[in-house]
């Protein structure tokens, strides 16, 4: 799934292209991807309107448009936004295109059909309960301990609620851990403030460092031109089960954390939990 690091970068290479473009026209391929308006509202109410500006709040993709309404786009599991400069065949079929006055296309690809998009006039109608975003000032260490300090529930799975924080996902969730020597099933509840701070440096690193190199692509993502992220070419403990740690050299390990897949080296992130390790 596209997390913060793959929303941001599409985000940032969107800016300088589609800002100030003109949606001439919108085809449905799929009426299901649009969960409001009705599909022909949608489409009537995006056309001639020019793009505002892009923005990113969690996970989510937001257009204001010149109508003051906003395109809001969550690309979900598998969700890719491609912008083609020039008309292209492809075997597979987008689920929706919005065709820009620049005679380019902004495609929106998705294979398990899981992403959605909205038209609206209050973007907070979608994104409203987000938590706050990891990046921000505003989310202090002091704060995010007091968003963990309460909570009887595994700390990956605090991290992946995008209710609490938003934006982190499962992927930079055990990065984020792992740089912070912190078990994934560690309660929030237990952590010391020396481990709430050093998970807070942990996911500012992480994201940012994940940023720099387009986000990962370890499944579906890739940028708008086409091109994949080089993030995953970095990862400590995602998708490495049963690799060695580049740290002490253990082999890394997978547990199951409300139905998510978690990764983790077994020393450098010691826990008492290790008889739930599969």
């Amino acid at each position: 799934m596209p997390e913060l690091p793959e929303v941001e970068t599409i985000k940032r290479d969107l800016l300088s292209q589609v800002v100030g473009k003109v949606i001439e026209d919108v085809s449905l391929f799929d009426f299901n991807v649009v969960r409001s308006p009705s599909p022909e509202d949608f489409c009537e109410y995006l056309r001639c309107n020019a793009i505002a500006d892009v923005r990113r709040r969690g996970k989510y993709l937001l257009f204001p448009l010149s109508s003051g309404k906003t395109l809001i786009i969550h690309l979900k599991m598998s969700g890719v936004l491609q912008l083609q400069l020039l008309p292209s065949e492809t075997d597979v079929l987008p689920r929706a295109v919005l065709r820009l006055d620049n005679g380019g296309q902004l495609c929106f690809f998705d294979r398990r059909k899981l992403g959605a998009m909205w038209l609206v006039e209050d973007a907070n109608e979608i994104i409203g309960k987000l938590g706050p975003e990891p990046l921000d000032k505003e989310l202090t260490p002091r704060l995010l301990g007091e968003l963990l300090g309460k909570r009887n529930v595994a700390i990956k799975a605090l991290l992946c609620d995008q209710h609490v924080v938003a934006g982190i996902g499962n992927m930079y969730a055990d990065e984020a851990l792992f740089a912070a020597r912190i078990h994934p099933l560690r309660k929030g509840k237990d952590l010391s403030v020396g481990e709430v701070k050093r998970l807070h440096t942990a996911i500012h690193e992480v994201l940012t460092f994940a940023i720099v190199n387009g986000g990962a692509s370890v499944d579906t993502y890739q940028r708008p031109n086409g091109e994949r992220g080089f993030a995953h070419f970095f990862f400590r403990v995602a998708h490495r089960y049963g690799e060695s740690c580049y740290a002490c050299n253990s082999r890394i390990r997978r547990t199951l954390i409300r139905g998510r897949g978690s990764y983790f080296c077994p020393k450098c992130q010691a826990a008492d939990t290790a008889n739930r390790v599969v």
